[in-house]
């Protein structure tokens, strides 16, 4: 026995569990690595130090795409109404309480971004419920920047660091939303006060698309989810945020994780707008549209419910970092719709998992059910569970003669009535500026507005001046005040030399290349 193992052993606490190998076997040193004499090298056959240094190199899965940094904590949902003429869903039937787990996170920033900066806020619940897992994968935003996913990976890349510089790219950023009039509601919104919220607490969630409810008599109404924060909206400005950043850039996992552990647990008001399917037929919008909201007027919100937050993780990677949220998972009673950006995620996220945890990713804890699960998956890495899951190992194809589970066909959904033929339908025909001018001039305020044009225009360093005014061009559709505001706010920003137009020149050899 080596001096340092002789020196662990005496201050061993007696009541300590045995530390073992990941295969169950009694660890004798995990002090000292085993070498050929005292000053010699390493042996390979020390399989524990092998053992903890490719585990070490594991211990990082793949950070999400988009949504890397996040918080989140377990909690409750309540339902106090009583919408159940509209689905017979369990969990949102009256008085039902629900088990949940719920993420925040911002979306373009890397796991190390600061919590407080300017960005939408992923508001993501997966509520375990009686009849299977039904999550529901939103933003602190009513609305999205683009309509058709076949321009995400295109937005997301203007998001994320620029290939050769490594940076951030306000260029690319607003190059696109120039080029995309459907981003106007969400870019308002996000350069707006609720830009930076104080902390997850202090704003609302929003499903953000048309989902479905079905009854038990196999009728269907469109759907928006809302959950409408308690604790009061707080937001911070560009300079709050930085002298906030300047101190910690963990600001909202501290608020949120200190709010729990001293019981001042936050609070969200469960809301749902209804619409029927032939009010969905009869609308001057498509309901369908992810970059419009439903006008409360016409579609009240009704109060069904109270989410609360109320314990904190025990392991942030098992549970935060590893949890999986999809939109493809529903229940019975709970569904789609037509929206073009809903429809890609179904597939896309729980894609992701695959790719990012794993093919089982569903077996993690954190991800599993808290009802009995059958099915023929089998093989397969993280494959967790022993084998296959349909309680008879004979019974690994469907159909089959042994007693393996069935589908049930009672719950299949009714017909979708489709209209058209197959093709590529432009989405650019729609008004982009009608909902963007109402919250214009309905909602900001004067000094709110003032705020949204400093901070526009003060992301536009660098940006060419031919993308800013395609942008101001845009702005002055939804009114003309809108243009002028920001125009405005850029021209002081030029004035005080703290705009450059084209920093850097526009050549192939440069980032600003479009």
């Amino acid at each position: 026995m080596s001096n340092s193992s002789q020196d662990n052993a005496a201050s061993l606490n007696k009541n300590a569990p045995q530390l073992t190998t990941s295969a169950g076997a009694p660890v004798p040193n995990n002090q000292d690595s085993m070498t050929a004499g005292e000053k010699g090298p390493l042996l390979v056959q020390d399989y524990q130090l092998l053992e903890k240094l490719a585990h070490q190199n594991r211990e990082r899965i793949p950070e999400r795409t988009v949504h890397a940094k996040g918080w989140g904590a377990y909690g409750t949902l309540k339902i106090t109404g009583d919408i159940s003429k509209y689905t017979k869903a369990a969990c949102l039937q009256p008085g039902a309480e629900t088990h949940m787990i719920a993420r925040f996170s911002t979306v373009a920033g890397e796991q190390g971004a600061a919590d407080h900066e300017r960005d939408v806020r992923g508001f993501a619940l997966k509520f375990y419920t009686s009849e299977g897992n039904w999550d529901l994968v939103g933003n602190n935003t009513p609305v999205f920047f683009i309509r058709d996913a076949y321009k995400f990976p295109d937005f997301i890349h203007t998001q994320k660091r620029h290939p050769k510089t490594n940076l951030r790219s306000p260029t690319a950023m607003w190059d696109f939303w120039s080029l995309s009039p459907e981003s106007l509601h969400q870019v308002t919104i996000l350069m707006s006060d609720r830009g930076i919220p104080l902390s997850p607490m202090h704003m609302n969630g929003y499903g953000s698309h048309t989902f479905s409810l079905i009854n038990d008599q196999n009728e269907r109404v469109w759907v928006k989810f809302h959950f409408k924060t308690q604790q009061g909206h707080k937001t911070v400005t560009n300079a709050e945020a930085e002298d906030i950043i300047g101190k910690t850039r963990e600001g909202y996992q501290e608020r949120l994780f200190n709010a729990i552990e001293d019981k001042s647990f936050p609070k969200w008001t469960f809301q749902v707008q209804i619409m029927t399917e032939s009010q969905a037929n009869a609308v001057e919008f498509n309901p369908f549209d992810v970059t419009k909201v439903w006008p409360h007027d016409e579609f009240p919100p009704h109060d069904i419910g109270e989410l609360e937050l109320n314990r904190n993780p025990e392991n942030y990677f098992a549970e935060i970092e590893s949890v999986a949220f999809s939109p493809s998972n529903t229940v019975p009673g709970i569904s789609h719709s037509p929206d073009k950006m809903l429809q890609a995620r179904l597939f896309s996220y729980a894609d992701a998992h695959r790719y990012r945890l794993g093919t089982h990713y569903e077996s993690l804890p954190v991800n599993q059910p808290k009802c009995p699960v059958h099915h023929y998956h089998k093989d397969g890495e993280m494959n967790t569970y022993g084998g296959i899951k349909t309680g008879n190992p004979n019974a690994y194809y469907e159909p089959n003669s042994f007693n393996g589970p069935q589908d049930n066909q009672d719950l299949e959904e009714l017909a979708l009535a489709l209209d058209g033929d197959a093709a590529r339908y432009s989405h650019k025909k729609y008004d982009d500026f009608k909902q963007v001018r109402d919250l214009f001039v309905k909602v900001l305020k004067g000094d709110e507005k003032q705020r949204l044009y400093d901070n526009i225009a003060g992301t536009w360093a660098g940006v060419p001046e031919f993308i800013c005014e395609r942008q101001l061009a845009l702005f002055k559709q939804v009114h003309p005040d809108y243009e002028a505001g920001v125009r405005e706010a850029w021209e002081k920003i030029k004035q005080s030399n703290e705009y450059v137009p084209n920093s850097h020149p526009v050549t192939e050899k440069t980032p600003e290349t479009v």
